[in-house]
Order: structure tokens, then C-alpha cells, then sequence
């Protein structure tokens, strides 16, 4: 990078805020993708103002400026790929206010999510949205990605709690977004804009997130079913029975064993597929929906039912399929992890059209995810260090989109596109719809320097 432009950073910002060194940048380059790039910089600001100056400094030197919260994320979103300044938000993790009275939380970028859960739950109130990740990634990340989670099928993703959002814009300008207020509608919804934006359009300074009372009681379930199929088959009539479960789960046998050998669950996971399935809400709603969730998978031919009221079998069943992304990344030394979703109804066909692409490449494919809301994590296990694998991979993946889009589906249902999806973008929003996100992109970035190289190819 630019000896004048690391200068002119150092200059401007505190001691120890600035680091220029292959060794100190090595961790900012990666998400949990694996696609790399080195940055030419990374500045780590502790507040706004410091923030704001890092990218006035790179805006005068035309470089290119890439928001990073905790490179979680698994679309490449936050990886630099056109080198340039790295500005992480990791120091700028305050609470700023948790307002019982309108049921919302005003809190900056790098607040870990796992974080705003405990202190909202600490005044009684839930604020829904849980990333699989959510021990490590933050708020900022979860909006500029549009993050989901387990509980999505009920509660919805981030958008939905987003209230409000202050915003640095590419042109150096702040600017607020919606606020405080349950409904809001002066001029454009540019809240929504900037959710899942995955930072080319802006930095994300602080967010205004709706808050909901805590569910009073919850029930799990936990069916086993001999093959995939069945269990797929088995989410449709759960939905059709007039059930809203607050997350339903879907694990195959390869995520399954992966898991067993992960956290020894002593063949508590032993089965061809699971349903994870959790009602929560007031306690006697809880009862009737829980009775009514038994009687409807005890028509699935599910092969094992068992219920879970006791918090600590609760805690232990979703440990285990949080866990399945890491119990699949041991493996094998590569793995490809994907979000194809589609309508719910869809599933059984998507779950049929993934093994069959697995059988036709001859890939390892473990599939997991949140069948509730349709949206399923292939995963592929394979060494890409064998140039035969990764054409492999290449090929499948191709037809996993082609799959979920002929199925009705969408290429990302939380992960977003970065630069992992970018080259699909066209098959699913057409030459129009791209012409319309570039013509956005470029009217808020005219210099194009914001998160470069990520959604557009």
C-alpha cells in the first residue's frame, strides 16, 4: 500500500489503531470461506469519529475501503479482493442503550451478537434473530449480511428487527436511517437498502434493533427418521399441521456421524436424518402446541420421537447441530458450505436434486439446515488441493443454484452473494435487475471504492 496514504493514517489516528505489516494484517484478509486476500492495511477504530477519519483519509487517496465485524461470514463478503484499507469494528462494540419502554436497543457495529442476547434477556426482552455463528459475529456484520439462524421460520432475520441504522456513506457523509418510531414511512425505506448490502453501499455506525418480550416456556422435539427423504417429507406435514415452530432442523447421516465423532454423543444422533423441531411462547400455548407437534410427527414415521422439556437436553440437542458445520470442516481438509433455499414446500425436491448431484460427482455431501423456512446448508467435504476435486466442486455447485432456482429458489437465503455467488447473480435477478443494483451501487459510491468486487462480477 501506499507509504504516503499509511502515513496520512498514522498521522490522523491514535497510536495502535493503524497496522500496515504483512504480520498484523495477516488475520484481516479470510473469512470463514477461505478465500483470501492480503489488505494493504487494516485500521481498527474505537469510535466514530476515528472511523469516519480513516475514510476520509482513503477516500482523498481514491483506495478502496472494506467494513469487516468478525469474518464469520461465508459468502466472502468482508475478504478484500481488491486489496486496499481493511476498517474493522471490532473496537466499537458498546451498548449504547437498551430502552425498555419502546422495546428497543441502540448498539454499535462490533457488539458480538451472543452479547446483545444476554443483555437484552437480562431486562426480559428477546431480540429473536441467532446466527449459527452467533458467539463470535456482530451486529454490523449481521446487517450488512441480512443474517438469519435457527429461528428464523417464526421470528424472521435481521431485517426484521432493524429499526433504524446510522450510516457512513462512501462520500464521507453520515447519515440516520428510520428510528425509533414503530412506523415510518418519509420517503424511501433506505433502512432497508442498506440491510444486506454487504457493505458496498456504506459502514455501518450503530443500529436500532426491535426487541419482543421473552418467550415464557419452550418444548423441543427431537425425530429420527430412516432416510433424508422421509425426514423432508416429514417438515411438510409439520408445517401443514398448523404448527409454527420457533426453529425446525434438518440433519443428514453425513452431518449426523460428523457430529457424533465431533462431541460424542454416545449414538444419541444415530439415525439416517433428524428434525430438531422447538415451540416456544406463553406456557399454556406452549402445551397445546407441543401436543399438537407430537400427534403430527407421530405420522411422519419417524423411527424415534423423543420430547424435550428439561433446559439442559434442550441446550444439548441445538449444541449439537451448532455444531455441524465444525464437526463437518474435520473431516476432510476443504469445505464448501451453501444456502440454496427454497419455498418450503420444495424441500423433499431439493433434498432428492442435492443427492443426486452428490452421486454424479461423486462428492461427499453433508446436508443440514433450516428446513423450516426452506433454506438448506449443503456442505461439501473434499480436498480442493486436488485440482480433479475442485472442478468437482465447481460443476456441483453450479447445479445446486440451477437446482434451487428451477425449484423456485433463490441462490442465498442468509449468507449473501460476496464473492462466492457473484457470477450467478445474473440467473437469478436477470440483466435488468442487476442494471438496477449497479445503478444504486453507483449512485451512493460514484467512486466506486466501497467493498469493491463483491455482488457484481
Amino acid at each position: 500500500m501506499d507509504k504516503i496514504l499509511i502515513k496520512a493514517l498514522t498521522d490522523s489516528l491514535p497510536k495502535g489503531s493503524v497496522s500496515s505489516s504483512p504480520e498484523e494484517t495477516l488475520c484481516y484478509g479470510g473469512d470463514a470461506t477461505r478465500i483470501y486476500a492480503q489488505p494493504g492495511a487494516v485500521v481498527r477504530p474505537a469510535c466514530e469519529d476515528e472511523l469516519v477519519e480513516a475514510f476520509r483519509v482513503a477516500s482523498a487517496h481514491k483506495t478502496p475501503v472494506v467494513p469487516r465485524g468478525a469474518g464469520t461470514g461465508l459468502s466472502g463478503g468482508c475478504v478484500p479482493v481488491k486489496g486496499g484499507l481493511v476498517i474493522s469494528t471490532e473496537r466499537m462494540n458498546a451498548v449504547i442503550d437498551i430502552d425498555t419502554v419502546n422495546s428497543l436497543a441502540v448498539v454499535e457495529p462490533g457488539v458480538v451478537t451472543a452479547s446483545a442476547h444476554e443483555a437484552v434477556e437480562a431486562v426480559g426482552l428477546f431480540y429473536p434473530p441467532d446466527p449459527a455463528s452467533f458467539k463470535a459475529c456482530t451486529i454490523g456484520g449481521n446487517v450488512a449480511e441480512n443474517a438469519g439462524g435457527l429461528r428464523g421460520l417464526k421470528y424472521g432475520v435481521t431485517r426484521d428487527y432493524v429499526m433504524g441504522l446510522k450510516v457512513m456513506l462512501p462520500t464521507g457523509e453520515v447519515i440516520r436511517t428510520g428510528g425509533k418510531t414503530l412506523k415510518n414511512v418519509t420517503g424511501y425505506d433506505l433502512t432497508r437498502l442498506f440491510v444486506g448490502s454487504e457493505g458496498t453501499l456504506g459502514v455501518i455506525l450503530e443500529a436500532t434493533l426491535k426487541l419482543i418480550p421473552a418467550p415464557e416456556a419452550k418444548a423441543a422435539f427431537l425425530a429420527g427418521y430412516k432416510t433424508l427423504d422421509d425426514a423432508a417429507q416429514a417438515v411438510v406435514a409439520i408445517i401443514r399441521s398448523g404448527v409454527t415452530p420457533s426453529t425446525l432442523e434438518i440433519m443428514d447421516d453425513v452431518t449426523l456421524r460428523a457430529v457424533e465423532a465431533y462431541q460424542k454423543t454416545g449414538g444419541a444422533l444415530a439415525h439416517g436424518a433428524l428434525l430438531l423441531v422447538e415451540v416456544d411462547g406463553a406456557e399454556a400455548d406452549v402445551k397445546r402446541q407441543a401436543a399438537k407437534l407430537s400427534d403430527a410427527l407421530a405420522t411422519t414415521g419417524a423411527s424415534e420421537v423423543e420430547s424435550a422439556t428439561d433446559p439442559a437436553r434442550q441446550a444439548a440437542l441445538w449444541s449439537a447441530r451448532r455444531a455441524a458445520l465444525t464437526a463437518l470442516a474435520r473431516v476432510s481438509p476443504s469445505v464448501i458450505l451453501e444456502d440454496a433455499t427454497v419455498p418450503r414446500s420444495e424441500i423433499p425436491a431439493m433434498v432428492r436434486a442435492i443427492r443426486g448431484i452428490s452421486e454424479k460427482y461423486g462428492l461427499t455431501i453433508g446436508t443440514f439446515g433450516h428446513a423450516g423456512d426452506g433454506n438448506l446448508h449443503p456442505t461439501i467435504i473434499t480436498d480442493t488441493r486436488v485440482p480433479e476435486n475442485r472442478e468437482k466442486v465447481h460443476a456441483a455447485v453450479s447445479e445446486i443454484f440451477a437446482a434451487a432456482l428451477k425449484l423456485g429458489g433463490t441462490l442465498s437465503g442468509e449468507h449473501g452473494i460476496g464473492v462466492a455467488k457473484a457470477p450467478f447473480m445474473e440467473s437469478e435477478v436477470g440483466k435488468g435487475g442487476l442494471k438496477a443494483m449497479r445503478a444504486i451501487k453507483d449512485a451512493l459510491d460514484p467512486e466506486g471504492i466501497m467493498n469493491p468486487g463483491k455482488i457484481f462480477v
